[in-house]
């Protein structure tokens, strides 16, 4: 399965002058965990990273990196309209992997979980979400929450989507985690300070 990896955003909440893709935790960017983590699983092939003018830094660090990925550069116009120009400009068919790039501790065996798991439901797409349990015992403070039949479940920017019909609103499973590993998707300072306290610990 391809991937797609969200690294196009102004990362504004952050207020930092590092563009967000490449604040670093213990020396590590931030694109690189999740690189690291989509070059690891058995199942991805082909890595695409939507990069925009938003973030000019970002592509000028993945044109320099000796990383096996193929940069598609969208307008900067927002999540999914970028998600969508991306897969379109890529020319990227069947079913795509879409991770976001802030979030540092995923692992391969993670996403090797979602790609076997969505081969085996019958709706066409998958979104990974996350108990609001979880962030709240680690301090994080996500934006959206949703209530799914009494549980209260924070997306976490990992989906596999029908890359034939990405202009079409998608039958989705959620797939849903208490995985601390998912509840981090650095978009403050403050998760910032969380995620490399986590990382402290294991």
């Amino acid at each position: 399965m391809d991937a797609l990896l969200m690294a196009g955003g102004r990362g504004s909440r952050m207020k930092l002058p590092v563009e967000k893709p490449l604040l670093e935790i213990n020396g590590k960017k931030l694109i690189e965990y999740a690189l690291d983590a989509l070059e690891g699983s058995r199942y991805v092939d082909t890595i695409y990273i939507a990069a925009s003018r938003n973030g000019p830094d970002t592509v000028k660090w993945l044109e320099g990196c000796a990383r096996d990925v193929i940069v598609v550069n969208t307008a900067g116009d927002g999540y999914v309209s970028d998600m969508v120009d991306a897969i379109t400009k890529a020319g990227i068919k069947g079913p795509v992997l879409i991770v976001m790039a802030d979030l540092p501790l995923i692992t391969p065996e993670l996403l090797d979980e979602v790609i076997v798991l969505y081969h085996e439901v019958p709706q066409p797409a998958l979104s990974v979400y996350n108990l609001l349990s979880v962030c709240r015992t680690k301090g994080l403070r996500p934006d959206t929450v949703f209530n799914k039949d009494g549980q209260l479940i924070v997306p976490s920017g990992i989906n596999i989507l029908d890359a034939d019909n990405i202009h079409e609103e998608q039958d989705d499973y959620n797939y849903i985690l208490d995985n601390h590993k998912i509840a981090v998707n650095v978009n403050t300072v403050e998760d910032l300070k969380i995620c490399s306290k986590l990382m402290g610990k294991e």
